[in-house]
């Protein structure tokens, strides 16, 4: 096995102990020097984060709340330590949403991603993410060039003109979609045009169907994806073993029940809650709002890191049921005022065209008074009537949905 550096394979409690302490000093460093986290972190002492369950008593930052922080507080919410005007680059995602660029040579760690996609230093690697507002090309091309790789700028669309300088320039490996890959791949048979150089494949952005590893397999194009965002860069990634995704060595992760902060038991679907250590725009706590669950053991590779399931959906479940919007956080809130109650699911439907909301509740204490207590709840946190349903602890299904839509229309 070759591994990018000895990180990857160090013992599990020596790697937790190097988080734990580069969280203290991050906490500090964000504390003292970014407006947002001044007021975020006022009541909380850095020193005291030692564990994870302690790091769970930090209040989340989401990611769905930074367009209103940064309108508030333009550019970047207050967020950032470093002023926007020594940013490398600055970024507009869909939203708006802003993000900098540091001067760091790879601040969001993607050379260890494309490392274990098999890049290698003095190949070319052609990428195909936008170069036009959003940072994902920036992304893959500074891990590549961290890697010593030579970058060719393909961007997105133009497909015929993409094949012209695979055939031209060689190119060893993709980066990309999986989705623009084929289609590049289609237009070169149609073409008859020769990419054969094209020997790996790091993809992003979507999940890949086995149908298309199969058929990039079959064309000796051995295919990588990784899990990664504008905000925070590279969060996991797969290796040869294909079994999950490999949490990257620089960022804390936590798996969360969606509405809360409070972490999950293991295996168990949740948010994906984020922590980096990017000393120019520290997340702390940064839910993604995408959903997964860490697989058990140790990856067959032999990289000792947690592994996640990858991308499973979207946390933010938020309905409207009779002109009210009904939020995961709500749900939680409910669960908190009845600590008899375990996972909790609120579904809605209509039956006779009529929104009905009906909450599921895993309990061993369940009864008359109980539910009238949770009816009363349902009332009182939502204003909207609601029935309740109890069933046995490990009944609900494990998908991380909190509120399921079941209504149909017509």
């Amino acid at each position: 096995m070759s591994y990018y550096d000895s990180l990857e394979t160090r013992d599990p409690a020596q790697r937790e102990q190097d988080l734990l302490a580069k969280l203290i000093r991050q906490l500090a460093h964000a504390k003292a020097k970014s407006s947002y986290y001044g007021q975020l972190l006022a009541d909380i002492d850095p020193a005291a984060i030692t564990s994870r369950a302690a790091l769970a008593t930090v209040p989340l930052t989401r990611k769905r709340d930074l367009i209103e922080l940064q309108k508030k507080n333009p550019p970047f919410g207050g967020l950032n330590t470093l002023p926007v005007g020594k940013a490398w680059r600055v970024f507009a995602s869909p939203g708006p949403i802003y993000e900098l660029q540091g001067a760091d040579s790879d601040p969001w760690r993607m050379a260890r991603v494309l490392y274990a996609a098999g890049f290698r230093s003095g190949e070319l690697a052609h990428n195909c993410f936008s170069y036009h507002f959003t940072p994902g090309a920036y992304i893959f091309e500074d891990g590549a060039r961290k890697l010593g790789c030579a970058v060719f700028p393909g961007g997105t669309g133009q497909t015929e003109q993409q094949v012209r300088a695979m055939v031209d320039l060689r190119p060893n490996g993709y980066i990309g979609t999986p989705s623009f890959l084929k289609i590049i791949l289609d237009k070169a048979d149609e073409l008859k045009a020769d990419i054969s150089s094209l020997r790996k494949a790091a993809v992003s952005g979507e999940p890949v169907h086995p149908a298309v590893r199969q058929v990039l397999r079959e064309r000796g194009i051995t295919i990588r994806q990784s899990y990664a965002t504008a905000d925070i860069g590279a969060i996991a990634y797969e290796s040869e073993a294909e079994r999950g995704l490999i949490v990257e060595e620089d960022v804390l992760l936590e798996i969360v029940r969606p509405g809360t902060g409070d972490p999950v038991a293991a295996g168990e679907v949740g948010e994906i809650v984020v922590t980096t250590f990017n000393p120019d725009y520290p997340l702390i706590r940064f839910a993604t709002g995408d959903l997964s669950a860490v697989l058990a053991g140790v990856s067959p590779c032999g990289r000792t890191n947690l592994r996640i399931k990858g991308w499973l959906g979207r946390a933010d479940q938020t309905t409207k049921v009779k002109a009210m919007f009904v939020h995961p956080e709500q749900v939680a809130d409910i669960a908190r005022h009845h600590p008899e109650l375990q996972r909790l699911r609120l579904v809605v439907d209509n039956p006779g065209g009529q929104d009905r909301m009906v909450l599921h509740c895993e309990t061993t204490s369940a009864g008359e008074a109980l539910a009238q207590a949770v009816i009363a709840s349902i009332r009182d946190v939502t204003k909207l009537r609601g029935e309740v349903v109890f069933c046995a602890p490990g009944t609900l299904a494990n998908d991380g949905k909190v509120i399921e839509d079941r209504r149909t229309y017509g």
